[in-house]
């Protein structure tokens, strides 16, 4: 198995966002871009013509100083690093039929879908898009990061205490090794904020190794990034609307990223603009765990479903794992009424996707797979009991069809 990203969310794909992919490295989130093209005298074919004097200064900067295949190398990291791939785009050949199932939108998509269109400089936020900006804390978070005592969670650090907390005690409930899982944070204005950081990370991104001119690359980003009010520096949501599980477990050509989940907080400003700051921060890194549980059980193979099927399987199943956590005497202990919250944020980040290999579930399908998981873990008669993982993957194998049976109504 190569490198797997889960929960792996970016708004620059708010069309079809949804969280939670576990997929390979070389097959993970696409962020897709179409730049207004003409031929201009930096010979790249992008057009900076509608661009702000100022704003055009730089980004023809930015454009001169790049190597001539800037854009084939940020491309090749992107699929090493598993950052985005082209697995996000719609397949021609749908696995699912879309009519059989009640599939819209949700307050979470219409929040992200609202992030994006909300930059003022539209021509400003296609370059950064261009250019790999809003990969940039996932970058530093996955390549760069650390588990470490002074680590913060949120813009303000207000889900630091029950995120480190919770960390330690889904290491102490699952039957899995999980010692070498660290818990890294994603931060936006703290990475932009630092000209070092940045200009490693476009030394990773496109293979640059003159540091005079990659630090002149990353003040460029950075005056870009400021440039627009809306932005925040960086701590506008789009650029750590990134939440996801690592592991390089049985690949043949590791980059040495140890274990991890990583928390961006735009993913927790998110869930907190949609009425469910409360539960879900917890609920999504319950499901992450999920992930690594289903890493060390081996739990992505020994199926027959491909495609969009087999994604959505996994992703069903870490629903399920998680709000098992979550509802079990030993996990959280969750009420009935905090149990319903995380289904719902399963359900807010379902995806109608269906034709896409990364389709997570329809927002139905989420919500069942999270309440099937905490009615498991209620309906244990021994209340301390925590069922061996392979266990609790049979009785989800077996419970898969029903999940995911067809619900539309004619």
């Amino acid at each position: 198995m190569k490198k797997i990203l889960a929960w792996s969310v970016t708004v620059v794909t708010a069309a079809t966002c949804t969280f939670g992919a576990a997929v390979p490295a070389t097959a993970a989130d696409v962020t897709t871009f179409t730049a207004a093209t003409s031929t201009t005298s930096s010979g790249t074919g992008t057009d900076t013509s509608r661009l702000s004097p100022d704003l055009k200064a730089l980004v023809d900067q930015m454009l001169a100083e790049l190597p001539a295949d800037w854009e084939q190398r940020r491309d090749a990291a992107a699929a090493r690093y598993g950052i985005h791939d082209t697995q996000w785009a719609q397949l021609r050949d749908s696995v699912i039929n879309p009519g059989d199932y009640q599939c819209g939108s949700t307050a979470f998509r219409e929040y992200a879908n609202g992030l994006r269109t909300g930059i003022e400089d539209q021509d400003l936020r296609d370059w950064l898009d261009v250019f790999g900006a809003f990969d940039i804390p996932t970058y530093d978070a996955l390549v760069f990061g650390g588990e470490s005592k002074d680590s913060t969670f949120g813009v303000h650090g207000d889900y630091t205490e029950e995120l480190t907390k919770e960390q330690k005690d889904l290491k102490k409930f699952w039957d899995v090794y999980s010692e070498d899982i660290q818990l890294v944070p994603m931060h936006g204005r703290e990475v932009f904020s630092s000209q070092e950081r940045v200009a490693r990370v476009l030394s990773l991104m496109f293979g640059i190794t003159n540091e005079p001119v990659v630090r002149r690359l990353a003040g460029v980003v950075i005056s870009l990034v400021n440039a627009d009010p809306v932005l925040q520096g960086g701590d506008n949501p789009l650029f750590t609307f990134n939440a996801f599980a690592f592991s390089e477990k049985g690949d043949p050509n590791p980059a040495g990223i140890s274990d991890r989940i990583v928390m961006g907080d735009g993913i927790l400003e998110a869930l907190k603009a949609v009425g469910l700051g409360d539960t879900a921060p917890r609920t999504v890194l319950a499901h992450e765990f999920g992930h690594h549980v289903q890493y060390e059980d081996n739990l992505f193979a020994g199926t027959t479903l491909t495609g969009p099927e087999a994604t959505r399987r996994t992703e069903l199943m870490a629903d399920a794992f998680g709000s098992y956590y979550l509802a079990h005497h030993r996990g959280l202990r969750f009420s009935d009424t905090a149990t319903l919250r995380a289904a719902k944020s399963f359900y807010e980040v379902g995806d109608c996707g269906f034709a896409s290999p990364g389709h997570h579930g329809t927002p139905n399908q989420r919500l069942a797979a999270s309440l099937w998981g905490a009615s498991v873990a209620a309906d244990t008669v021994k209340k301390n009991y925590v069922l061996p993982s392979p266990k609790l993957d049979e009785l989800f194998e077996a419970k898969l069809p029903d999940i995911v049976k067809p619900d539309a109504t004619n």
